[in-house]
């Protein structure tokens, strides 16, 4: 007999933007259906409408698509188990609860809110958890649709169960109780829809976050009422916010994963570096594409404890894979945040090497960090001045410049001809700093710029000479 096929799953809510959290999750589940040649489906769970926010669903499709997480199953191409959506498989939901009502395992619930919330504020007093199935009614009516629907739990035990990452977990008999399968609106709750749906999908492991641990109990009690063998858990590590003590949360600055799309990351530093925030393959290797990922990727790999988020290392990472680019993929990225204006290639060198993702170039246009590429800057005398040096001597020290790079033909107005052109008179000085500082502020207007033979050899003989002799 064969093995069975892995089939994984990413089942969000279209309740808001994707978090870098959720996005792991997913890509986790990819990976692994990836490694073993099997099935990853994308599943839409949206029973709860008043949460649901217009437009989450395109934007969970189009997040994934940017990450290259292609799905098998899903809501735009379907699959031998459509509607991948959850409102639109009710009747399936009430399949399964008919058939739990039939094996005594479901019963409608007659309380009223105010019933309900007389019983919480009695266990409250008497300092004890609220337990629903302690008030169980003892005439049961027939479930008519009109009413929520529970769950009756067949047994009040401890249960034990292992997960692939976390290992052998338990629990004790108070983490069960008689939950609603289907509210009184006709849909189902999260507990039991994505139950009916891993088994009639054929999902093999489930991968999701920590906060489902205490609810597991609850799950493997249906199972168990239904008759099926549970899929393989696999509980990922919280994704740490700054100091590492707690979730990493919008307050910690989570953002939408499109947000680092729109700042010009890369998305396969996002895979690579999402990865391995709870993974690592082993040894000292940092840089993956996609496909290595896939190659490498184990679920025993995959780490118990939280991993803290940090942009530094999403910068560096992000510089690492910039690096991996062609010349030609790299000026287009580049031309796509500069203005028509400033479209010159001979800057791409310069603006390549002060940027981490591509958005860095915006905020060097906005700085004016670039200006000094296209016009001549306006230059403040005294930054002219080198420690103490007399103005004179300041001045007579560019002269011999120009005369010397005067002497250079336009076609030799080259990086390195024009710096040992420079360098032959600094050398001369008592300090090199009396010609280069003043010629770098000269060409640049700028504290800090790229060195002066660079800026001299993009913006030409003339313009160079011509800005020398301003300041003088």
């Amino acid at each position: 007999m064969s093995e069975q096929k892995v089939v994984t799953r990413f089942a969000p809510s279209p309740t808001g933007f994707m978090h870098v959290g959720g996005v792991r999750t997913a890509l986790y589940a990819w990976l692994w259906a990836r490694k073993n040649h099997g099935v990853f489906i994308l599943r839409i769970e949206d029973t709860d409408k008043e949460r649901e926010v217009e437009g989450s669903i395109e934007h969970i499709k189009e997040s994934l698509k940017w990450l290259g997480l292609n799905w098998d199953e899903g809501p735009d191409i379907g699959g031998p188990q459509a509607s991948y959506v959850q409102s639109e498989r009710l009747d399936i939901y009430k399949k399964y609860a008919e058939i739990l009502i039939r094996k005594g395992f479901a019963y409608t619930d007659p309380y009223s809110v105010e019933e309900l919330d007389s019983f919480r504020k009695k266990a409250e007093a008497e300092k004890k958890p609220f337990l629903y199935r302690e008030h169980r009614p003892e005439n049961i009516h027939k479930w008519d649709g009109k009413k929520p629907l529970r769950f009756k739990t067949p047994e009040i035990k401890s249960y034990k169960w292992n997960d692939l990452v976390q290992g052998d977990l338990s629990a004790g008999p108070e983490a069960l109780d008689d939950f609603i399968l289907i509210k009184s609106d006709g849909y189902p709750t999260y507990n039991f829809a994505h139950i009916v749906d891993d088994i009639e999908m054929g999902v093999t492991h489930v991968v999701r976050g920590q906060e489902f641990i205490s609810s597991t109990p609850k799950f493997l009690s249906v199972y168990e009422a239904l008759g099926i063998k549970p899929p393989f858990f696999v509980t990922t590590p919280p994704i740490l916010g700054a100091g590492g003590n707690k979730k990493l949360s919008k307050r910690d600055g989570a953002k939408d994963i499109l947000d680092y799309q729109k700042e010009g990351y890369l998305p396969e530093t996002m895979t690579n570096y999402l990865a391995f925030l709870g993974f690592n393959p082993g040894g000292e290797r940092e840089v993956y594409n996609p496909r290595e990922l896939i190659e490498v990727f184990d679920l025993k790999k995959i780490q118990r404890s939280g991993a803290q988020w940090s942009d530094d290392k999403l910068d560096w990472l992000n510089k690492e894979h910039m690096k991996l680019l062609s010349s030609v993929e790299i000026e287009k990225n580049i031309f796509d945040y500069l203005p028509e204006n400033m479209r010159n290639p001979k800057i791409i060198s310069i603006i390549f090497e002060r940027i981490s993702k591509w958005g860095d170039v915006l905020g060097m246009v906005e700085r004016g960090e670039l200006d000094f590429f296209f016009k001549a800057p306006d230059v403040d005398k005294s930054k002219l001045i080198y420690k103490n040096i007399a103005s004179e001597k300041i001045s007579n020290n560019l002269k011999l410049a120009i005369e010397s790079l005067n002497n250079l033909s336009e076609k030799n107005f080259t990086t390195e001809i024009v710096k040992d052109a420079l360098m032959l008179i600094a050398e001369n000085l008592g300090n090199r700093g009396e010609l280069l500082h003043p010629i770098r502020y000269a060409l640049s207007g700028l504290d800090k710029s790229p060195d002066p033979f660079i800026i001299a050899s993009i913006i030409g003989k003339n313009e160079t000479l011509f800005r020398l002799q301003k300041v003088i």
